[in-house]
């Protein structure tokens, strides 16, 4: 059986809600009560899962997305372990209500990264043998050859099957940052390259030149929210948690907006030529080399 094709072009930025209280650690593992993954529907077809700060103090945010014929998780978190961190388990049982609602023949699981930093990748093995599904390798060589991107072709798209992502190489923070925009929601994920927390640069050039094309892809597309993959900062403006803490009691919503990203933008003119550390209201620019 073979359900109705969804339109996922019309009708766009389809709705969706991050009207949620997001779990954010306990004081100490004997008191965790938080699932090992969050599950939050942020509509129908967009699941936003994250990992629980016990498990892995790293607490990355994951994304699963629903097209016709197949669909795409970005990012596997920080922990390799199943019986830890039931990645596979949660995305089957995922699949399979999806699949149980938009019934499909031969539904596919792409397995994609924004970038190749451990806490994006841990759990890739999960995936190994599962029937249908390409896990793409998160190093530079495989996914930006995957996507069909390359040092001269900045930008490529992704087909799920009605639902079309684009894809943008964005190197700065890792060599191998990928940006992905679903036109169908207007959501950007941004990996590690901009969220609420230290944004630590490897390569200053590439990363002042990631943000210029993120703010110029911005300019000519509706962007809801701006989705990276951690929080560090608290809710008082420049004021981040320790590195490692397990409990983030006083966090700021992961969403992020077109100005925010004019701001690291501004933040890094400013910055000019300093190395160091450099704190700002809803993020912290770490730049590691000259």
């Amino acid at each position: 059986m073979t359900g109705t094709r969804i339109d996922f072009s019309s009708a766009t930025p389809a709705p969706g809600t991050l009207d949620v209280r997001w779990i954010h650690g306990s004081r100490s593992a004997k008191h965790n009560t938080d699932p090992d993954i969050q599950v939050h529907a942020y509509n129908e077809h967009t699941v936003v899962l994250r990992q629980n700060k016990a498990v892995d103090y790293e607490a990355p945010f994951l994304f699963l997305l629903f097209g016709n014929e197949r669909a795409v998780l970005l990012d596997t978190g920080a922990t390799a372990s199943a019986e830890h961190f039931p990645l596979r388990r949660t995305v089957d049982d995922l699949i399979g209500r999806w699949l149980d609602a938009h019934p499909r023949q031969g539904y596919e699981l792409l397995v994609l990264h924004t970038h190749a930093h451990r806490d994006h990748v841990a759990a890739d093995a999960q995936f190994t043998g599962r029937p249908g599904t390409v896990v793409v390798g998160a190093d530079r060589a495989s996914a930006w050859a995957y996507l069909g991107l390359s040092a001269s072709d900045r930008a490529a798209r992704l087909d799920l099957g009605g639902r079309v992502l684009d894809c943008l190489s964005t190197p700065g923070h890792h060599e191998s940052a990928v940006t992905f925009y679903d036109g169908y929601t207007g959501l950007l994920f941004t990996g590690d390259t901009v969220y609420r927390g230290r944004l630590y640069i490897d390569d200053w050039a590439a990363f002042r030149d990631t943000i210029d094309t993120l703010v110029r892809f911005c300019e000519t597309r509706p962007v809801t929210h701006v989705l990276g993959c951690h929080i560090e900062m608290t809710s008082s403006p420049g004021v981040d948690y320790p590195i490692r803490t397990p409990f983030q009691p006083d966090e700021p919503p992961p969403q992020m907006t077109t100005r925010h990203l004019r701001d690291i933008q501004a933040a890094v003119a400013a910055v000019g030529d300093q190395t160091g550390r450099h704190v700002f209201a809803d993020f912290i620019l770490c730049r590691n080399e000259a």
